[in-house]
């Protein structure tokens, strides 16, 4: 008996005493991989084949097993059950038609894992022959944009979209599987956009194509024209747009209410009563109980849709009730991939009512608000490489949203207030949020309070744009700004403590710029966007009482300017743009001194201080710094190429593992379509 043959587990035993009989369907495999032509002595062969449950397992067993010599004699063979599965596609005994789809999913599975190292070439002549793939292909992707665009069953579609991420992950790296290349020439992106803009098939088979979407956006993108990401920016029907929308807001939503489940789950009971108890011991545990599987697949999509198409922008904005998806456990049905916790696709009765009553004592919500509390969850721990990369993703998504005029003047209405719940990490001098405490501010205030407890350079950047659009449009946002500027000093005072393990490995002084010019944006520009005239004497009082901070900053910028050595112009940099700061130092604080003591004071209280530095503007001096109010757009080629590499390997991997676990509940699909026919 072959390995192969226990492996896969398909001996059917009549009895102790007899020997155990192979199932007719892998009879007929063993006659595909010997070297005779299968139909030579029963022409009704490759009928009576797709009329058989497919044993997956064994034949893709079979297929991984074939020694290279072996492979040159069944090719024929191999060629011809690739050819006769396309042909069963047009059948219309449906039984056949689903045979057929896992037939070619064990296929491409099959042959790209015993053929890693094979070139595409090799693969595909394998496969289909290389002097007839170009018209095997083409007869593939047309009988798969005909069942997903026709009148075919539900079960019918979702297996010809797995079959399509089966074919699409079949390889680690998607721009080394050279078989897409006939999918970018026989296109199935109108049938992709047909699933999402009707309402009924995109909550069905949203997700996957959602999904299919993103990871054929990214093959090859740098090398040649991907009409998938030229189809995707020119897209301006709104019900198409609206439907991507509907269905990346619905997974961000499911994926929130894990985490909001765990966190209630984990606030009551002995163990909330235990850590209250003893501090922070637990902490470490919490945080892994909290943890809910992040979903890069559906940001991808997200990022490719803001980044390329702009009409986008606007479905961003699409207002609509804030409701939890029920919790109520459903059956999924059985071509509902069963994926980790939080990549689930969302329910199916939430993607089926996109249109819903507005409750004027509702709060409303939109995907950016959903978006921003997802952001706001993986944010708080990047430990993990997986929500370590959705934390990038989220951040280089607000890049692209912070760069749009549209997005812009949306973040900034300030007719359209919302309450946003972002999840912040508990901290001594702050309690948790309640819910409604929280105010209804314009959007962009959500957005520069996630920046603010999150700040990296890539924060710093956003917040730095969406100043810029205040300054250009004149508005002044009613916001807590020495929030911000208390964390932008706490960041100073970080790089400062850290300094010589971090210029082990980074250049500490260009996020020192973009922070020092934050404060000069302020300063210089700040009478165009700060709400009051108050707010401007705030900033000058919090500079002046952190003073020690920009002095030890200037200290260390000027001794690594001073020298030689790798950080010498970087350094410099710093020390000129610190010029009006330290000038505003300079100017006040011996103003500061002296009122202290022909007062006789000890210490100042702030309003005190407030009110020296109101008496003393006149005769402060400032320098014009040019170009403070420029930035440098967002570009991705080259800086984040090798992000998104490895982003959509790891998407890809994913979605490969998934699509295997779930192989298409052959049992149920094979009654429905036996009690149809």
């Amino acid at each position: 008996m072959s390995q192969v043959e226990k492996k896969a587990g398909l001996l059917r035993r009549t009895s102790s005493s007899k020997k155990p009989l192979k199932e007719k369907v892998v009879l007929m495999y063993d006659e595909i991989f010997a070297k005779e032509d299968p139909a030579k002595n029963n022409p009704r062969f490759w009928d009576e084949l797709f009329l058989m449950k497919v044993n997956l397992e064994y034949l893709e067993s079979k297929l991984e097993s074939v020694d290279g010599e072996e492979v040159q004699r069944i090719q024929d063979n191999i060629n011809s059950l690739f050819h006769h599965c396309v042909q069963a596609l047009g059948e219309e005994h449906q039984i056949k038609v689903v045979n057929a789809l896992q037939t070619l999913c064990a296929l491409f599975r099959g042959v790209h894992q015993k053929n890693k190292s094979a070139s595409g070439f090799d693969i595909i002549n394998m496969l289909m022959g290389f002097d007839k793939a170009e018209q095997r292909m083409k007869d593939l992707m047309e009988r798969l944009d005909g069942l997903l665009c026709g009148d075919s069953s539900e079960s019918l579609k979702s297996l010809c979209l797995k079959l399509l991420l089966c074919l699409v992950t079949v390889t680690d790296n998607i721009s080394q599987n050279t078989i897409l290349e006939y999918v970018m020439i026989n296109s199935i992106f109108e049938a992709i956009l047909q699933i999402l803009s009707d309402v009924s098939s995109r909550g069905q088979h949203g997700y996957d194509a959602v999904v299919l979407l993103a990871l054929l956006v990214n093959y090859r993108k740098y090398e040649s024209v991907n009409p998938y990401i030229v189809k995707l920016s020119i897209v301006d029907d709104e019900p198409t747009l609206d439907g991507m929308g509907m269905v990346v807001h619905q997974a961000l939503t499911e994926y929130n209410r894990q985490y909001k489940d765990k966190e209630e789950e984990n606030q009551g009971g002995f163990f909330s009563t235990l850590t209250s108890m003893v501090g922070s011991m637990f902490i470490a545990d919490v945080d892994e109980k909290l943890s809910v599987q992040t979903n890069e697949a559906i940001l991808l999509a997200l990022y490719e849709a803001v980044h390329l198409n702009r009409n986008f922008i606007t479905v961003l904005a699409q207002s609509h009730p804030e409701i939890d998806i029920p919790v109520t456990p459903t059956t999924p049905t059985p071509t509902t991939p069963t994926t980790p916790l939080g990549t689930t696709p969302p329910s199916l009765d939430m993607m089926n009512n996109p249109e819903l009553p507005l409750d004027p004592n509702l709060q409303t919500s939109n995907l950016l608000i959903t978006f921003l509390k997802y952001a706001s969850i993986v944010m708080q721990d990047t430990k993990d490489e997986h929500r370590l990369n959705s934390a990038r993703l989220c951040l280089i998504i607000l890049t692209c949203i912070a760069e749009d005029q549209y997005a812009d003047a949306f973040l900034h209405d300030d007719n359209m207030n919302f309450r946003v719940n972002l999840h912040r990490m508990p901290m001594r001098h702050r309690k948790k949020a309640v819910d409604k405490n929280i105010p209804s501010r314009p959007l962009v205030c959500a957005v520069l309070g996630l920046c603010g407890d999150f700040l990296c350079r890539r924060c710093v950047q956003i917040i730095h744009k969406l100043l810029c659009y205040q300054k250009k449009c004149r508005i002044r946002l009613h916001y807590t700004w020495r929030e911000l500027w208390s964390a932008l000093i706490n960041l100073l005072k970080f790089l400062l403590s850290n300094e010589t393990t971090l210029l082990a490995k980074h250049n500490i002084f260009h996020l020192a710029l973009l922070v020092v010019n934050l404060f000069n944006m302020f300063i210089t520009y700040g009478d165009t966007f700060l709400p009051t005239s108050n707010s401007y004497d705030e900033l000058y009082y919090e500079i002046v009482r952190m003073h020690q901070v920009f002095d030890n900053l200037y200290c260390m910028v000027l001794r690594v300017s001073t020298n030689t050595g790798q950080w010498k112009e970087a350094a410099s940099k710093v020390t000129h743009a610190l010029v009006n700061v330290r000038a505003i130092i300079n100017h006040f604080n011996p103003k500061i001194e002296s009122y202290a003591a022909v007062n006789h004071i000890s210490q100042l209280s702030e309003e005190q201080v407030l009110e020296v530095v109101r008496s003393n503007y006149d005769t402060l001096t400032l320098k014009l710094q040019d170009g403070l109010d420029q930035f440098e757009r967002y570009s991705e080629q080259p800086k984040e190429a090798a992000f998104f590499k490895e982003l959509v390997r790891s998407i890809s991997l994913n979605v490969r593992k998934n699509v295997s676990l779930n192989t298409l509940s052959q049992d149920v699909l094979l009654k429905e379509f036996s009690t149809i026919s």
